[in-house]
């Protein structure tokens, strides 16, 4: 069989670090190919072209400065030019953007073609919730698997040890992809529960933005653990409400569950800037440009697509943690009452 060529289709601080994985996996592969193509958005950075400064430094001086990229690893420009010839694809961008992508992505697809999605997000459809991995199953028809973790990109970079959960419905394809990324830091457990994976990376930003408040507002470990396990029982309760399949406990004892949940109400982007948003009076938009260099916070954007949902089922009051996130957001309702809407949890009826 011939060698599978693979795309990373993205180059944010994660896909970078993911670049990193995958580039130093195929040097010793017979299954892949040895060269990886990484789309990069191009930028200038001091009168530099970012692709010109990865493929001649091989670091993504933005996203992930400090790190050394395999001198495999290729930045492409064009999207099109990026996946011609490529098998394996893995997308790794923000979720506002894979529609526009696959669309351009679409004449240059090859059959027999598998992704995997890293991306944390989801979208309204039609009928309410629309998973990202079902928006590039459609557009691009390929099988598509799903990486959700407890992985917060710089130290997956530093090679700290960490799990990663794969949710494949394609058993086969759930292991290719494991081959490619596993290392001896870098754990995966393959499960077929792949919708609830993807549920579970979208809406525990919603509640590291709810651990973020707690934080800014100056509330101890007891309130933040509560709110971390009040938002867990939201998930598994939205997830069992909108996932096609079976919907089992088991998975969100997997990293993409309780462990993804944990790390980024303590660590993570959807957190810091939560907390600075409760101490300040600037708006989500204003903290994202000063303290995410570029990048988008996930939290706030999926918690207006939950609530959206919410609202068309008159199910917004059985939520109040998703609920008080958007309307503190989005609303202007005070962040001093975040806590107020966990009091008459529906959990402690």
């Amino acid at each position: 069989m011939p060698a599978k060529k693979v795309c990373i289709v993205g180059s944010g601080n994660w896909g970078s670090a993911i670049a990193k994985i995958i580039g130093h996996k195929v040097k010793g592969s017979n299954r892949f190919d040895p060269i990886v193509n990484m789309w990069v958005y191009e930028e200038m950075i001091d009168g530099r072209k970012l692709t010109e400064i990865i493929n001649t430094e091989h670091e993504n001086v933005k996203y992930l400065p400090g790190h050394k990229l395999p001198k495999n690893v290729v930045a492409v420009p064009e999207v099109t030019e990026a996946v011609k010839g490529a098998s394996v694809l893995v997308f790794v961008i923000p979720h506002q953007f894979i529609g526009k992508l696959c669309d351009q992505m679409k004449p240059h697809i090859k059959e027999g073609t598998i992704g995997i999605s890293l991306i944390k997000g989801i979208d309204e459809g039609p009928e309410g919730l629309k998973l990202i991995s079902d928006i590039i199953r459609e557009k691009l028809e390929i099988e598509v698997s799903v990486l959700m973790g407890a992985n917060i990109a710089n130290e997956v970079a530093d090679e700290k040890f960490c799990e990663t959960t794969i949710g494949a419905k394609n058993e086969p394809n759930g292991q290719v992809f494991k081959e490619l990324l596993q290392t001896p830091n870098f754990r995966i457990t393959v499960v077929q529960e792949s919708d609830t994976v993807e549920l579970c990376g979208a809406l525990k930003n919603i509640v590291a933005v709810g651990a973020g408040f707690c934080d800014g507002l100056g509330f101890g470990d007891n309130t933040k653990a509560a709110v971390i396990r009040l938002g867990l029982m939201e998930m598994v309760s939205f997830s069992k409400l909108f996932c096609k399949g079976q919907v089992s406990s088991v998975t969100f004892l997997e990293s993409c569950g309780v462990a993804d949940l944990i790390t980024t109400c303590y660590g993570g982007r959807n957190r810091k800037v939560a907390e600075a948003f409760a101490k300040s009076s600037k708006s989500i938009e204003e903290l994202e440009v000063e303290m995410l260099n570029g990048q988008k916070l996930q939290g706030p954007q999926t918690s207006a697509e939950v609530y959206k949902i919410l609202m068309k089922r008159d199910m917004v009051k059985q939520y109040p943690l998703f609920a008080a996130v958007y309307q503190i957001c989005f609303e202007g309702r005070a962040v001093q009452e975040f806590i107020t809407c966990l009091q008459n949890h529906p959990q402690h009826m």
